[in-house]
């Protein structure tokens, strides 16, 4: 299989404090990949370095084979990335919001319209094109932003707690969506998550990242196995690398505050 994320050595200090580590790890095309830790564990720090926002203080990184440092421009141009925070625009339509991603992206402008057509279809959007964003559930808001992402046919994904703040039902539609996106496309998707169940049931195979390193990889199976507990559940896996348990819908404002809060407390 190709290799779509190759991390060595990967390190990010801010002064004297050093938020990850000299981290190894590598993901292949079309995965679906867990980042699991717990708050300060350096996930964010971690997947903000791969999508260009942080410099790494130390190390190399590729993505889709272009290196983070040299090749900034090109790695953003392969990758899509929905942050926790709201990042649609609750007075546009979500036709609007999707078009002026488009521009952004620099889509060719005859394939903008079909190109925002085909997402909406995709994510069962179509009929609310013209609605105002602000009166869409959580699950809808998160399916957008989502498809903004998408725009541009990017070769990875990078979701922060992409379920943060829905509900079970929202959460399992945003998913469905997620994993039909990596079977259709190829594209690989990378995330971070709050929700154990969540790993273990979209994922190849999760990471568990404490105090800044990379604690332990492999399939949900392998980390439970590791435990030694033969009724071992992830989440017990979680803690026996971590020594720590996880601190884990609604409207437009509902989840917009639900994110604020979590990203306040980190």
């Amino acid at each position: 299989m190709e290799t779509i994320i190759e991390v060595t050595q990967l390190c990010k200090k801010f002064g004297v404090f050093t938020a990850v580590d000299s981290i190894n790890f590598s993901i292949q095309r079309g995965e679906i990949f867990a980042f699991l830790g717990p708050n300060g564990a350096g996930k964010s720090t971690t997947i903000k370095m791969l999508i260009t926002l942080l410099r790494p203080t130390s190390g190399h990184a590729t993505v889709a084979g272009y290196d983070l440092t040299q090749e900034a421009a090109a790695v953003r141009r392969a990758i899509g990335y929905v942050p926790q925070m709201i990042s649609v625009d609750g007075t546009l339509t979500a036709y609007e919001n999707l078009m002026l991603m488009a521009k952004l992206y620099e889509v060719p402008k005859k394939e903008r319209h079909g190109r925002v057509m085909e997402v909406l279809n995709f994510l069962k959007l179509s009929e609310h094109a013209q609605a105002l964003v602000r009166t869409f559930s959580g699950g809808m808001i998160r399916k957008m932003e989502v498809g903004q992402a998408m725009l541009h046919r990017p070769q990875v994904l990078f979701l922060d707690e992409p379920t943060t703040g829905l509900d079970p039902v929202a959460r399992q539609n945003v998913w469905q969506h997620l994993v039909e996106l990596r079977d259709r496309f190829g594209i690989t998707i990378f995330f971070s998550t709050h929700y154990m169940e969540e790993a273990e049931s979209v994922s190849d195979r999760v990471a568990i990242m404490n105090q800044g390193r990379l604690a332990i990889i492999g399939t949900a199976a392998d980390l439970k196995a590791k435990t030694g507990r033969t009724d071992a559940t992830l989440e017990d896996a979680f803690i026996f690398f971590t020594g720590s348990q996880l601190q884990t819908g609604g409207n437009f404002r509902e989840i917009q505050r639900t994110r604020k809060i979590e990203r306040r407390l980190g």
